[in-house]
């Protein structure tokens, strides 16, 4: 079983359709056969309700779609690992890359386990790809 790391412009594909909502679902359907593993750290559960919250006050999110989200997104079980495992790695990798420290708390992650990092973000893989191929945008994942 493969394993990868998949940030929150993935997963929040998985619930509201968005530009390569399409390719996103790949990955999740990947998971849910049970091909691969995903990865994160534990920081995309704050990142994901953040998401929702704005979705619900500035983008129009009916309360009960923002709350079935929160729930379905909760149940899939993701392996997440505590930030706090990965703040340093993460911390020289944003001061080497000029990246912010979540960003790099996946690339942390996804160097550790020694695994591809799918993100939906084409300027952070335009930032760091060159530097560090495991890096993909999920147009570009399989």
């Amino acid at each position: 079983m493969d394993k990868i790391v998949v940030d929150s412009s993935v997963v929040i594909k998985w619930f509201v359709t968005e530009q390569y909502s399409a390719e996103s679902y790949r990955v999740l359907d990947g998971y849910q056969q049970g091909e691969l593993t995903l990865l994160a750290p534990d920081l995309l559960n704050a990142e994901i309700g953040n998401i929702v919250w704005k979705k619900y006050n500035f983008q129009g999110l009916a309360e009960t779609d923002a709350q079935l989200i929160i729930t379905a997104f909760q149940m899939l079980k993701l392996s997440l690992i505590p930030t706090a495992a990965l703040l340093t790695d993460a911390y020289r990798l944003a001061i080497t890359h000029r990246r912010t420290v979540y960003d790099m708390l996946y690339l942390a992650l996804s160097l550790r386990e020694q695994c591809l990092f799918i993100t939906a973000d084409e300027r952070l893989v335009n930032a760091v790809n060159p530097a560090f191929p495991n890096v993909i945008s999920v147009v570009d994942w399989p």
